[in-house]
């Protein structure tokens, strides 16, 4: 064989391994090929690929500037550079790495639509939308995209053709394409059936069940070993919310760790949480399976994802088992689609029982809420006026502090129902970005309502905004993906929020909250109840008022802010998974 055959036989040879997940061998076999052919750009480009599937960065760039010298109009070359870059979450140079790429090929759809990931992570959502829909005409059916589009529209208050979008969206997922992935569709419909469809597509697309580790077998030891694994180790709302839980853990009876993938933030949060937990492991330059690795070796006993399918997380982690017994909890409201995901955390108010088929885990109900709160978090003590945020004195003050993403044409139209039957009043939302803003303006406009009745609120510190919920007299919720984090802060607040409930578990949180403090007659169960719920409120002071004295005196007395029971009452779910998992048992739903 001349020079130029063993070359291609190698390169033949690493494509296979590659294709098979052995990237090391791939290696090998690109590297013997390059030997033949040093300067070819098949195998330059792919042993660049797969020292990225490494997380070998450094090897990569090293074969990356190679190629910009040999050729330097490769916008694939590009195009990898700025996923290392992405990888390390160096955003600038990444969207300049791009940026070239399109300058050389300006249809090329994978490059439109990593830039447009970049610019969303960067807040430049309006320039993110114009990618992602140059990349859709391009090719309508690239996978993930129309989903995607329309979520960046959402963010940006951009209803037109929302019906339309959303009806061929559904259509593409029951013909089970890869249209969008998991979490965009937590907001746009309440259908379990395709937000399981949807898992499951992405699930076995992306992060399919490895089993190259072998089997899993812990050993008993002195204390139960818990793992945590989040890119939120920092100011985030689900650290917010877990904050006193990880501080209150037996560590008698558990011995906790943390494994952190996101950046390395070193704010107040990200420093209480390194004290609270035992062992603080920094994993973002790991890959999956060394992360998978380091955990067995750790023997971690029971594995917590706290990401699920939410923005930066690592669910392929859990593929190659990275601990005997694997539970999803809090960061992602709906079912992985994975059977590696053993249980997942809820209650019986977010999952009923006639919901349970909907989700590939068996199901552990908490009493009382499945959400986790934090009594130690501290409400602003400033005295602020309405007039501190542009707000009027003498109207009443309906507010959402929902992103926007998650208000739906429908509900907006709603809320100007409410106010419009409600003339002394006004409505309060988040400032997410200005784009939504002229647009939500916009919108009311042309539906003929006074816009001097909408109000923005700034983004503000965690304290301040907590004390200035008191400005407000009542909270509207969204519809399908309710408020989480946002309707616990407004009732920590002494905010009362109103709900409606449907058939998915995002759509069922602030129910769940809301009837864990002992305040259900807030909790609708159609848009028309919400909205009678909203406008009784505003012409009934008395009734507001005894409603807002019931959970100042519920903060004190129902479970939903009792973090030293909860911790109990989680420590008991994994002590009984634990048992379960020595025993032999089959993984089954059972009740705390």
């Amino acid at each position: 064989m001349n020079n130029n055959e063993l070359a291609k036989h190698y390169f033949s040879e690493a494509l296979v391994k590659y294709k098979n997940k052995n990237y090391k061998e791939a290696i090998k076999s690109l590297t013997i090929s390059l030997a033949y052919a040093p300067d070819r750009l098949s195998i330059l480009t792919n042993l660049t690929a797969s020292y990225i599937k490494l997380s070998k960065f450094e090897d990569a760039i090293s074969i990356i500037e190679k190629i910009h010298k040999l050729y330097p109009n490769d916008h694939i070359n590009y195009l990898n550079q700025g996923n290392i870059y992405e990888k390390q979450t160096r955003f600038i140079e990444a969207l300049s790495c791009y940026s070239n790429s399109l300058e050389i090929n300006n249809e090329y759809t994978e490059g439109l639509f990593n830039r447009a990931n970049i610019l969303t992570l960067l807040n430049r959502l309006d320039e993110a939308l114009n990618d992602y829909e140059k990349a859709f005409l391009i090719n309508p059916d690239y996978e993930y995209l129309l989903g995607t589009v329309i979520h960046t529209r959402m963010f940006l208050c951009m209803w037109e053709n929302f019906d339309e979008n959303l009806k061929k969206l559904i259509i593409e997922i029951k013909n089970k394409k890869k249209s969008t992935p998991c979490f965009p569709l937590l907001a746009l419909t309440d259908s379990l059936e395709l937000q399981l469809q949807v898992a499951k597509i992405r699930v076995n697309d992306l992060y399919p069940l490895d089993n190259s580790l072998g089997e899993i077998k812990n050993t008993k030891k002195k204390r139960i070993r818990i793992g945590y694994f989040s890119a939120d180790f920092h100011n985030h709302a689900t650290s917010y919310l877990m904050a006193q839980l990880f501080e209150m853990h037996d560590k008698t009876k558990y011995e906790v760790f943390a494994f952190s993938f996101g950046p390395d933030k070193q704010d107040e949060m990200r420093i209480r949480l390194i004290k609270s937990f035992e062992h603080f492991y920094e994993i973002s330059k790991y890959t999956s399976k060394e992360i998978a690795v380091l955990s067995r070796t750790l023997g971690i006993d029971i594995a917590i994802d706290l990401k699920g399918h939410t923005l930066g997380h690592r669910i392929d982690i859990f593929s190659f088992r990275a601990a005997p017994i694997q539970i999803s909890y809090l960061g992602y409201p709906g079912t992985s689609g994975a059977s590696y995901i053993d249980y997942v955390i809820a209650d019986s108010t977010v999952i009923p029982e006639n919901s349970q088929k909907f989700y590939t885990e068996k199901i552990i109900y908490m009493p009382g809420s499945y959400q986790v709160n934090d009594n130690s978090k501290i409400i602003g003590d400033i005295n602020f006026s309405r007039e501190n945020f542009g707000l009027p004195d003498n109207k009443f003050i309906y507010c959402c502090f929902n992103n926007n993403f998650k208000i739906l044409p429908f509900v907006f139209d709603s809320w100007l129902n409410i106010l419009n039957q409600v003339p002394n009043s006004v409505l309060w939302l988040l400032k997410d970005n200005i784009v939504s803003q002229i647009n939500i303006i916009k919108t009311a406009k042309e539906k003929g309502f006074d816009t001097n009745r909408i109000i923005f609120a700034d983004r503000v510190e965690l304290d301040i905004h907590l004390a200035r919920h008191c400005l407000a007299d009542v909270f509207l919720d969204t519809f399908p993906y309710n408020a989480h984090t946002t309707t616990s802060d407004a009732l920590w607040a002494g905010l009362p929020v109103i709900t409606r409930t449907g058939e998915s578990f995002a759509s069922r949180v602030a129910a769940s909250l809301l009837k864990s403090i002992g305040l259900n007659e807030l909790v609708a169960s159609n848009q028309n109840e919400y909205e009678n719920i909203a406008v009784h409120l505003a012409n009934n002071e008395k009734k507001l008022q005894f409603i807002k004295n019931k959970l100042k005196d519920n903060l004190k007395t129902t479970s939903l802010f009792d973090t030293q029971k909860f911790t109990k009452n989680i420590e008991e779910a994994y002590k009984n998974v634990y048992e379960i998992y020595k025993l032999g048992k089959p993984v089954d739903n059972f009740y705390v």
